[in-house]
């Protein structure tokens, strides 16, 4: 197969293209990834492959149209085609290249959403969920156990952060506590400006909410 030699040709193979990229994009951003979609080859083809389906479509049902008005930007231009009609083209492009994909992606999203045993979130991982988007993401206190044994704790509050995929996992807690040899809580570290938390070198990392727990009788917040 020879790869395009000219501008037209070049674009044609876009044109053939883009539909089924559309398409395969949005499909994975609503139905979320599948097992057998895990290698970039797989999902390039399945891209591919419905590129091939839409287009099919698009030629049994305005197959003549859209020849004609290729012919005519081969002719022109697609320059001068797209600005003697500038609605009309921009309508085209709309319902073939994003409107109709995304119409497909929706309607298998939705029925392979329906048969499928499990629900698909958006978030990445769970470090992400408690850290960013579950309903309990707010302040609170953490403590995590060390894999030499060692508890280290503190408080997690507006200044606090915790990193995000795709990067590595780490925590930063606002203000440190002092922690007992089973893992309470004691007291708030005097002049503490916070603690920071590798977790490649932790084992286990706990939650704890913070009515239900207030060290050493001390404040919940760190701004001090």
């Amino acid at each position: 197969m020879q790869p395009p030699s000219t501008m037209s040709q070049l674009l044609a193979l876009v044109l053939l293209v883009l539909p089924g990229l559309t398409y395969q994009f949005l499909r994975e951003r609503w139905r979320g990834p599948v097992a057998t979609e895990a290698q970039l080859g797989e999902r390039m083809l399945r891209a591919i492959t419905a590129g091939v389906v839409l287009n099919g479509v698009y030629a049994v049902i305005a197959g003549p149209a859209l020849v004609r008005a290729w012919r005519r930007a081969e002719r022109s231009g697609l320059s001068a085609l797209a600005a003697e009609s500038p609605r009309q083209t921009g309508m085209w492009a709309l319902v073939l290249f994003l409107g109709v994909p995304a119409a497909a992606a929706a309607t298998v999203s939705y029925g392979e959403r329906r048969r499928a045993r499990s629900v698909y979130r958006p978030v990445p991982t769970a470090w992400d969920y408690v850290f960013g988007t579950s309903a309990d993401s707010g302040p609170r206190f953490v403590r995590a156990r060390l894999k030499d044994g060692t508890w280290v704790g503190g408080w997690f509050g507006t200044r606090s952060y915790a990193s995000s995929h795709p990067q590595e996992a780490d925590l930063y807690l606002q203000a440190s506590y002092r922690m007992a040899a089973d893992g309470s809580f004691v007291s708030r570290v005097e002049h503490t400006g916070g603690i920071y938390l590798r977790m490649a070198d932790v084992d286990v990392v706990e939650m704890v909410k913070a009515p239900e727990h207030r060290p050493g009788g001390g404040r919940d917040d760190s701004s001090g």
